[in-house]
């Protein structure tokens, strides 16, 4: 079992579990997904992260960024400004994915950050 916590975050993965051994977490909220929706949201947010870091350049020091990827049943947005930023992430359920639930999550800046960077460890750490 791998696991890994913050303020506002935590992220376990236990591949023992059967259908969902992946737990991603917020303050108040978490919700258990297959490992193929965890390879997939590790890939859409850091695609989010990558695609924010290329636009830092261009931000004025007031200005703020959406940024919106959708892939499969899985919506996500990245929303902040220079320094820092948070996630949405919404799973729509009975979608082309065949993923058969749906939820709406929220990490506020700077629990987001921390636990992207976690969670690509965790992933990194497997291969």
């Amino acid at each position: 079992m791998q696991q890994d916590e913050g303020p506002g975050w935590r992220l376990a993965r236990d591949p023992l579990r059967g259908d969902y051994p992946v737990l991603i977490a917020g303050e108040i909220w978490a919700v258990e997904l297959t490992e193929s929706e965890g390879f997939l949201l590790v890939e859409v947010f850091t695609d989010l992260v990558s695609q924010y870091q290329v636009q830092l350049g261009e931000l004025m020091p007031q200005e703020a960024v959406s940024i919106e990827i959708e892939r499969q049943s899985l919506w996500a947005c990245l929303e902040g400004d220079r320094e820092t930023w948070s996630l949405r992430l919404i799973l729509q359920g009975q979608g082309p994915s065949g993923f058969s639930r749906g939820f709406e999550v929220f990490w506020p800046a700077p629990a987001a950050e921390e636990f992207v960077t976690a969670m690509r460890k965790m992933w990194d750490s497997l291969y």
